[in-house]
């Protein structure tokens, strides 16, 4: 765009025009913002500045990339009690996608004696790739609905300490099982405990450098140890509830008197019949995600206990944190001197609530919330932590980011090239599908400590320990 201004060392803004209520505001450096300046990214930013409601920007982290409505790495709040809207194209179709993170007691030397059993125990264990395959019995779908996570720990996968570590404790409040259509319904019940395809992953790590040690410490990460890193959502029962809300409010906006530039932006106020319909079917949605995260931890656990011949609780592996990245919450936050209730979407950006704040856990107070930055399955992975003034609504990047389309990474090398590549490097990949890997080859991301420096830099969030990649477990 060309009328995007330089604003601050790592700010960029694109000052209001047309009927554009706020300006737009992306986090990136001299580097980053030449891979945005060649995309359409930029103009979504713009765009998602005319929703109603809208306050202080239209935001967009550092992995910023074309998204649905929304770019990727966006973030809006719009104003409750001031015709504010939710709008599913800022949650995205993968509801509440977000990141788990396990420690272990396992130094790296131990896990290369171990690999074979443990990625082979993981390999067998983990159910991966589009359609159906799943941990838990369809049964369980309703309960998880209501009670996300809590449900899972009541039917014997994971500890009850695990809730602690958990944003919103794995539940969000008002999930409502009959707010979820029959055909997400049926979409959902042969895939509670499954990976997916795509972007998606469980990832053994090495903690390769600690930056904040006295983060790091409360964390639980310790230099030369071996952590596992799930990244999945809400599969097809989540896709198609988005389907099914965008459908509804693609024709309720004229009734509300709403327009927007792209229909992928279709929205209502939060306070309507059709917004409190999503806000509801989108909690049962989140539910089922953070569930999902939580019994796949469980089956990490046994697959690692299995192999090293040990008690799950001897395998040492305590949760970091789970933390969501596709998803739209009320919150409260202060506009202008202001304190005012407000939807905040984040698509493709996580949450990072700084030190003292009441939402985390106490034993978190002091540092802040772990914030969990996936790089790619060939270089490296970030944890850091969130921070008082974040200027995006304490909000921070959720990953590398993509600098290629899925078809231009398949053209670059096939699937068997990049799984050999992988493992010339050391990380053993255990894909579901090997023709498909090239699709999240390690070229097609930014670097993501470049990411990560810009998230620092902006006072996003500050970096605690770098973690680089042993093996990956695929869809």
């Amino acid at each position: 765009m060309t009328d995007l201004k330089r604003v601050g060392d790592v700010v960029w803004e694109i000052p209001p025009s047309g009927a554009m209520r706020v300006p737009g505001r992306i986090f990136a450096s001299d580097a980053l913002m030449e891979v945005v300046a060649l995309g359409e990214a930029a103009q979504q930013v713009a765009n998602v500045a005319h929703l109603p409601g809208i306050v202080e920007a239209s935001f967009a982290m550092p992995d910023i990339h074309w998204g649905y409505g929304f770019p990727i790495g966006g973030v809006a709040a719009t104003a409750v009690d001031d015709g504010g809207v939710v709008s599913p194209g800022g949650v995205g179709f993968d509801i509440c996608c977000g990141v788990r993170l396990l420690t272990s007691n396992l130094t790296v030397e131990e896990f290369q004696r171990h690999r074979e059993a443990i990625m082979a125990n993981l390999d067998a264990r983990i159910p991966r790739g589009p359609g159906t395959g799943a941990i838990a019995p369809a049964s369980l779908v309703p309960a998880v609905l209501s009670k996300g996570a809590a449900a899972a720990v009541e039917a014997g996968y994971g500890w009850e300490e695990d809730l602690e570590r958990c944003e919103e404790r794995g539940t969000s409040a008002g999930g409502d099982p009959s707010a979820i259509s029959d055909k997400a319904m049926t979409r959902g019940r042969g895939q509670l405990g499954s990976l997916g395809a795509g972007n998606h992953f469980l990832e053994v790590q090495a903690v390769d450098e600690i930056v904040d040690s006295e983060a790091a410490e409360i964390f639980g990460l310790r230099q030369g140890t071996v952590t596992v890193m799930i990244h999945c959502g809400s599969r097809g029962l989540g896709h198609q509830t988005c389907t099914d809300h965008l459908r509804l409010m693609g024709t309720a906006m004229a009734r509300h008197g709403i327009s927007v530039p792209d229909r992928q932006l279709a929205c209502v106020p939060v306070r309507s019949e059709e917004g409190e319909a999503y806000m509801a079917a989108l909690a049962a949605a989140s539910n089922f995600a953070w569930a999902n995260r939580h019994i796949l931890a469980h089956a990490t656990r046994q697959a690692f206990a299995d192999a090293l011949g040990v008690s799950l609780r001897e395998t040492g592996m305590d949760l970091v944190f789970d933390v969501a990245h596709n998803l739209a919450k009320i919150e409260r936050h202060t506009v202008g001197g202001v304190g005012l209730e407000l939807c905040v979407h984040r698509k493709g950006a996580t949450r990072a609530f700084g030190p003292g704040h009441p939402a985390l856990p106490e034993d978190l107070r002091g540092v802040g919330q772990p914030v969990l930055i996936p790089g790619s399955m060939g270089t490296g992975s970030w944890v850091l932590r969130g921070l008082e003034g974040n200027p995006a609504f304490d909000s921070a990047a959720h990953g590398a980011g993509r600098v290629m389309s899925r078809r231009q990474a398949k053209r670059e090398r096939s699937g068997r090239q990049v799984a050999e590549d992988l493992r010339t490097e050391g990380v053993d990949v255990r894909p579901g599908s090997v023709a498909l890997l090239s699709e999240e080859a390690p070229y097609a991301y930014k670097d993501v400590d470049e990411v990560v420096r810009v998230c620092d830099a902006a006072r996003l969030a500050a970096p605690v320990a770098r973690v680089r990649p042993l093996g990956v477990v695929k869809g």
